[in-house]
């Protein structure tokens, strides 16, 4: 599932493409996951001109002159493709057609991906915004029982982190990701944050530069511990692999263990 890196990129090329173009039209072309009628997309969005694109958490959000918001969550196999009067992409979800004829399709072989229009305000702060700070993270960790992974993946807590970058920045932070959050030191959770921000950014820069029109897809291969081509950390630790869960945890001994 692309995470906050991956849409941050999608987002910047994805503005160079389509802003301040209007739209012509917008065609549902499965509506398994659409939490609105096709006739209200159309009504609010055709005819109005792109202004923003924002990434809110793990969605996208296309923001028009008139007010209204086309959201997507990309979900774990959605797909987003550019092309040119006329979509040739398999499983599409929904088609955007601009005055010029370029166009945005997003698909998904599973129907998986949601469209939202005019998306309810989150209510926990975003891994990179100010809020997000040392004061939210010590009051948030100190009334938690449960792993400190499990609590950077709820978006209930965090907006942006996935697994493969909660594993990271845990190993940058040097905090085992099986760590009770209401356990953690205080001066740890202020390196933590550091962890978060940095790796965070540190991977957009490294995905765009990898793949400069990238829309689409994960670059994974420059992660410090959640790779699978990987047996050793940066630090010449042991990667070990957890499953709990049902997902997969990549971590090292160089982490602490906090319980």
């Amino acid at each position: 599932m692309p995470e906050l890196p991956d849409l941050q990129a999608f987002r910047h090329n994805l503005e160079k493409a389509l802003l301040h173009k209007k739209l012509k039209s917008l065609t549902v072309k499965n509506a398994k996951k659409l939490h609105a009628t096709p006739e209200a997309l159309q009504s609010a969005l055709e005819g109005q001109t792109l202004e923003h694109i924002r990434r809110v958490g793990k969605e996208l959000h296309f923001e028009f002159k008139n007010g209204h918001v086309l959201g997507m969550h990309l979900m774990l196999h959605g797909k987003l493709y550019l092309f040119q009067k006329k979509n040739e992409e398999k499983y599409p979800i929904v088609e955007l057609l601009f005055g010029d004829g370029t166009g945005l399709v997003l698909t998904d072989f599973q129907g998986a991906a949601n469209i939202f229009l005019d998306p309810e305000e989150k209510t926990a702060p975003d891994a990179l915004s100010k809020a997000f700070n040392e004061s939210y993270l010590e009051t948030q960790l100190g009334k938690k029982k449960i792993t400190i992974k499990k609590y950077l993946l709820d978006q209930h807590n965090v907006l942006g982190i996935g697994n493969a970058y909660a594993d990271d920045i845990l190993w940058d932070a040097k905090i085992s990701p099986f760590s009770v959050c209401n356990k953690i030191p205080v001066a740890q959770i202020k390196v933590l944050l550091k962890s978060i921000k940095k790796i965070l950014e540190e991977a957009e820069k490294k995905i765009l530069k990898s793949k400069p029109d990238i829309i689409n897809g994960e670059v994974r291969d420059f992660m410090l511990v959640h790779n699978s081509k990987l047996t050793e950390s940066p630090g010449g630790a042991a990667i070990k692999k957890d499953i709990g869960g049902g997902r997969k945890t990549y971590y090292t001994d160089e982490q602490v263990l906090f319980d």
